[in-house]
């Protein structure tokens, strides 16, 4: 594929769960160290309202369409036929591929008990699946030597894909400040450790499909993600509806020079 589209500023890959899990495990063989980001309305205005932050974004080796408005925004800018990349649904794809070829994943955020759990349903549902690595964090930013101690075991478990899931932006620049320190392609899937596991629900199909995944999830966390829906979404489809109108600035950002291209 290799097409891509700047929303907001921040680059999305048009891509599917085919060619993302085939350029993650790609990566996976070679032992390199990329990152793969997992955008959705929420990214995307993380990325306008930060600088820093969509530096970051953009200089990862892919960027998924995750969310439908970013799926919707891609199609209007003239990617033909753009699909989603559902961050719980792409670590399927990833771990189904890697379970064929003997690739060892890790899980580097979430519970206990979350990860626990995924430890025996995921090789339940993908035979051959080796977990190389599991672990969570602590809330609390990392002492320099914990943090040197956790990439440490990381390493050292030969993990060659890790799924991070310490939610949007902190697992986006976690992966930043870890390329080159971790050998492995890491992958920003966000809730999906709670929603694989069993811990939470997840929408279901036909509210995702229609752009309204957002509603159940408030529903059923109100509290914490109020903010994130009631006040980024508007803004979001406003600031879309100006760039399509050409009221904003839409040359797109450099290229960055550590982002791989097919």
């Amino acid at each position: 594929m290799g097409d891509h589209r700047y929303i907001l500023g921040m680059r999305v890959d048009a891509t599917d769960y085919g060619h993302a899990a085939e350029r993650i495990t790609a990566w996976g063989r070679e032992g390199a160290s990329h990152y793969v980001c997992v955008a959705n309305t929420h990214m995307a205005m993380e990325s306008h309202d930060d600088d820093a932050f969509r530096r970051i974004v953009n200089a990862a080796g892919l960027v998924t369409p995750d969310g439908m408005p970013i799926v919707w925004g891609l199609r209007l800018l003239g990617v033909k036929g753009a699909s989603r990349v559902y961050g719980p649904d792409l670590a399927l794809s990833v771990m189904e591929a890697a379970a064929g070829e003997g690739l060892e994943i890790g899980f580097y955020g979430g519970g206990p008990g979350t990860l626990a759990r995924l430890k025996i349903v995921m090789p339940e549902r993908y035979p051959g699946l080796k977990i190389a690595y599991a672990e969570s964090p602590p809330f609390r930013p990392l002492t320099p030597a914990e943090d040197a101690e956790a990439v440490d075991r990381i390493n050292a478990s030969g993990t060659r894909v890790l799924l991070v899931g310490l939610g949007c932006p902190k697992q986006e620049q976690w992966m930043a400040e870890h390329l080159g320190r971790v050998r492995a392609v890491m992958v920003g899937v966000g809730a999906a450790f709670d929603f694989l596991s069993g811990v939470k629900p997840q929408a279901p199909r036909w509210m995702m499909g229609a752009g309204l995944e957002w509603v159940f999830r408030l529903a059923d966390e109100p509290g914490r993600l109020w903010r994130r829906y009631l006040w980024n979404n508007p803004r979001f489809v406003a600031l879309f509806a100006m760039q399509l109108l050409g009221l904003r600035n839409r040359k797109e950002p450099p290229a960055v020079e550590n982002r791989r291209r097919d």
